[in-house]
């Protein structure tokens, strides 16, 4: 392994780590490799032999305090010789102190466990399609929801109550990115959810779905899909929903989604004081 280098990956190298994420199955949006880079381009690593990138790793640091974990990927024929296990410890080696997020495949557990992370509680992906939802929401009247292309004080706010930490940057990209659709609900100027749609390898994700109850989620929900074109109504959405908000699940049963898929959240320190009752989706898997 004398010729393994770790570093961190350019842009174009980050996207080459997307499209091996899109070859595991997870089903990347279009245009993640630049709205997840522009997070924090020093929290995405590689691991290369001979010059040649065989593993990547991304720990994003959001703040001083809080990072999340994903992209954690190693070649096919490279796996079994050590090369993610020491990327891995590389990349945790730098966040010494900080609590870090993770959403792993159930059956790892136990080996993120070794690292020092906790289990906290389980995601769910559900999945519909386009028309079929719709059929199930109605289509959206539009009262109090509008479009939204870019983040305001308020919705900086509103989002982090939601998630461990401020995240400007990541908002002010994901909000703008070519073909991402994105809502919020404001009454009596208090907005009271927001919610994007993007365009993946296979379909749409909706995430984040944040919202004060079930009945803006549904609103929010029917106003993005209200906006795919017709020629698209066949396919698929997915939606990646904690399993403590049972507001969500009832959601997800009343749309008639089917469940595809299971992460187990997971931290290295501290669960954070988020209200998981108003997250009735994730934003992704790999950010948090």
């Amino acid at each position: 392994m004398s010729d393994y280098v770790i570093r961190p990956l350019t842009a174009d190298e980050m996207q080459t780590a997307v499209d091996w994420a899109g070859q595991e199955g997870w089903n990347p949006g279009h245009h993640d490799a630049a709205c997840f880079y522009g997070t924090d381009p020093n929290g995405f690593l590689g691991g290369f032999l001979d010059d040649e990138m065989i593993a990547s790793v991304s720990v994003v640091d959001y703040d001083d305090a809080f990072s999340f974990l994903g992209f954690y990927i190693v070649r096919p024929e490279f796996r079994g010789s050590g090369y993610g296990l020491k990327i891995w410890q590389r990349a945790l080696a730098q966040r010494t102190g900080r609590n870090i997020g993770l959403d792993g495949v159930v059956d790892q557990q136990h080996n993120y466990r070794k690292s020092g992370f906790t289990f906290a509680y389980n995601n769910y992906r559900f999945t519909g399609t386009v028309s079929g939802i719709l059929n199930t929401l109605g289509q959206s009247d539009g009262a109090s929801i509008s479009p939204l292309s870019q983040p305001s004080p308020e919705l900086f706010a509103y989002d982090r109550q939601l998630f461990p930490a401020q995240r400007d940057a990541f908002l002010t990209d994901w909000l703008s990115a070519p073909n991402h659709i994105s809502r919020v609900c404001t009454v009596e100027g208090q907005i009271r959810g927001y919610a994007t749609l993007r365009p993946c390898q296979t379909g749409y994700k909706v995430g984040p779905l944040f919202a004060d109850d079930a009945g803006v989620a549904r609103g929010l929900l029917a106003s993005l899909l209200t906006a795919v074109s017709a020629t698209a109504s066949d396919q698929e959405v997915f939606i990646d929903m904690p399993q403590p908000n049972a507001a969500a699940f009832a959601l997800a049963d009343a749309m008639g989604l089917g469940k595809v898929f299971e992460t187990a959240r997971m931290y290295s320190g501290h669960e954070p004081d988020v209200d998981l009752d108003r997250i009735f989706g994730v934003t992704t898997f790999e950010l948090g």
